[in-house]
């Protein structure tokens, strides 16, 4: 019986004192930024949580600037960093969602620092940030290789120790340079911690972030000496909703909720100081190219230098945006701005909040104000208008594995935009399915009133049509995989689970037509090729299950079931030296406690 090699589915000024105004700010040599991933500035004790675990970052702040109204430029990991890394809004990189590449010609820090004789190394902990979506410009070392598993797949994250031990080693081989060490850190990303344990949800976030915080300690303890002349910046890329507005995890709506994040900056000659001005991801790049003595950096951002001497920043319009509505569901994108205390977020219903005194964002003042929200919808507009460049795309090679990260649920388009206000309770089911905190039976139930909501969702008919199929209802999980497939989802994954229980009922003709048509949707995708490869080597014809097992291994080289198949089909077909090459290499790719390797083992003694 063939064993599928399914794709997983599985963020005013209070001066300490008058005489830092006269400060000179000494240039850093090094610097080392640490994002950290869904981490709400509530949840770190330098911020107010008396409970947290979080020295590491709290040490930081008490010896530098950190920043109490510091907002991402959107609740979603890709944009947030790439306007991290350029100081640009999203409309200036074109990163407007997860998926969506980057403008190669947008200066980037990374870029400028190389230029300027740095060792620039990048070390990312999930697939949003892998190389393909442009971030990688610039970085002498991008290292986002993700884990596999034993059979091969390939992890869409890592855990933070992994990439801090990774780090490590490259921060000892390029000691004696100057430096630019970037780090990702994925926790306290959904799903947090171990379900099973008993724990709440808020208990399981709180502990993975402190497992971010040890990571990031681990990094700057790792400077030693170097510390004295090293720029460390901590910052989250955006915030996470507990139900606040009636949202789960993050992504679809722009309250602070979601974009308010901990931002801190210490080293040479930055004072110990709490900044209450609103600063952005914007400001990041051109204020550590000004503390390194880099130069200008051609940057939407300012250089937040003064603001730690203690001086007043200039007023201005900090803007936020989320299109993940637009492109997950085909409901409108938010868009919103920030001026004087006042926020003002554009969707079909409005809203406007006076957010120095209302941080919960819980009374929408929109009637009372007709002056101010026309001046600010104004402004809205000249950030960014509501729809998106024609040429837009989102890599349908990425879109599977983004999705099994809780991001892309597959863009609908229709000529109504709902507001996401009035989709919220499906959105939050959606959410509790892609972040992984639902599981068992109660995972189909929530699927199953996404659907009654939303029948032809793509994703929800994907996912139930998994968990039918991977408890042996295939019959009932098929109509539901064809759906996905009408629906045009973005990768290949429905087909792979249609094929899957045509070939469980031995209709390998009908199983090897899907997979043909999942190659048109997904070209080249290495696991639809070893499927075929695996389906036509079912059916007996192990001759044409060659090529597509050979071109899967070509791109994917440890697909380990497909070299054991095509080793299985090469003996077939009398070309014995050829599968003993293809065994002896599965064996040595094979780490060393794996199952399979018994089983390989006996095929090569029969071979020979």
């Amino acid at each position: 019986m063939i064993r599928f090699l399914v794709a997983v589915l599985s963020l005013s000024l209070v001066a300490c004192s008058s005489e830092s105004q006269t400060t000179q700010i000494a240039e850093a040599r090094n610097l080392l930024l640490i994002t950290i991933d869904t981490l709400r500035s509530d949840r770190v004790g330098a911020y107010g949580d008396a409970n947290a675990s979080t020295p590491a970052m709290d040490r930081l702040a008490a010896r530098g600037a950190r920043f109490t109204n510091a907002f991402a430029v959107t609740p979603i990991t890709l944009p947030s960093h790439a306007s991290i890394l350029t100081g640009r809004y999203p409309a200036g990189h074109a990163a407007r969602h997860n998926g969506m590449r980057i403008d190669l010609a947008v200066p980037t820090l990374a870029e400028s620092l190389s230029r300027s004789g740095f060792a620039t190394g990048a070390f990312v902990a999930a697939f949003p940030l892998d190389r393909r979506f442009g971030l990688i410009k610039g970085f002498q070392t991008y290292n986002d290789a993700m884990p596999r598993s034993a059979d091969g797949r390939t992890a869409n994250e890592r855990p933070g120790r992994l990439v801090v031990d990774d780090a490590l080693a490259w921060l000892q081989r390029n000691r004696g340079d100057r430096f630019f060490l970037w780090v990702h850190l994925f926790e306290p990303h959904a799903p947090y911690a171990d379900g099973a344990a008993g724990r709440t949800t808020a208990q399981r976030y709180a502990h993975e972030v402190s497992e971010a915080d040890r990571q990031a300690g681990r990094l700057i303890d790792a400077l030693g000496d170097a510390v004295t002349s090293t720029l460390v910046v901590v910052v989250a890329d955006h915030g996470e909703a507990f139900g606040e507005h009636g949202e789960i995890a993050h992504s679809i709506f722009v309250y602070d909720t979601t974009i308010r994040i901990p931002m801190i900056f210490a080293g040479p000659g930055i004072p110990a100081r709490v900044v209450e001005a609103p600063v952005s991801q914007i400001d990041i790049a051109p204020t550590m190219m000004g503390l390194l003595g880099a130069g200008p950096f051609d940057a939407d951002g300012i250089d937040l230098l003064p603001a730690m001497r203690g001086d007043t920043p200039p007023q201005r319009t900090l803007y936020a945006e989320s299109f993940a509505p637009l492109l997950d569901f085909g409901w409108s994108p938010l868009r919103a701005v920030r001026r004087d205390g006042w926020k003002y977020i554009a969707a079909p219903k409005p809203e406007l909040y006076r957010v120095s005194d209302d941080h919960g964002e819980s009374q929408n003042v929109i009637e009372a104000q007709k002056a101010r929200v026309s001046e600010m919808r104004a402004e809205v507009e000249r950030f960014s208008g509501d729809t998106l460049p024609a040429d837009r795309n989102i890599d349908p090679a990425a879109a599977a594995r983004l999705q099994a990260l809780g991001y892309v649920s597959g863009s609908r388009t229709g000529t109504s935009r709902p507001d996401p206000k009035d989709k919220r309770e499906l959105a939050a089911r959606i959410a509790r399915v892609t972040s992984g905190e639902v599981q068992g039976a109660a995972l189909e139930r929530v699927l199953r009133e996404i659907l009654a909501e939303d029948p032809q969702n793509p994703l929800a008919n994907l996912r139930l049509g998994y968990v039918l199929s991977d408890s042996n209802r295939c019959a009932e999980a098929e109509p539901r995989f064809r759906a996905a497939i009408d629906a045009k989802y973005p990768s290949a994954d429905a087909h792979l689970g249609l094929a899957g229980c045509q070939a469980q009922r031995r209709e390998f003709n009908a199983a090897a037509a899907t997979l043909k048509d999942a190659d048109t949707v997904e070209p080249g995708n290495p696991v639809v090729l070893a499927n075929l490869g695996l389906v036509l080597s079912d059916a007996g014809r192990h001759d044409a299950a060659i090529a597509p097992l050979q071109r899967a291994l070509t791109i994917d080289p440890d697909l380990h079931q497909a070299r054991f198949g095509l080793a299985i089909a090469l003996a077939t077909e009398g070309r014995r030296q050829e599968a003993a090459a293809e065994a002896e290499e599965l064996l040595h790719r094979l780490p060393p406690g794996a199952p399979q390797r018994g089983e390989v083992q006996r095929l090569l003694k029969e071979l020979r």
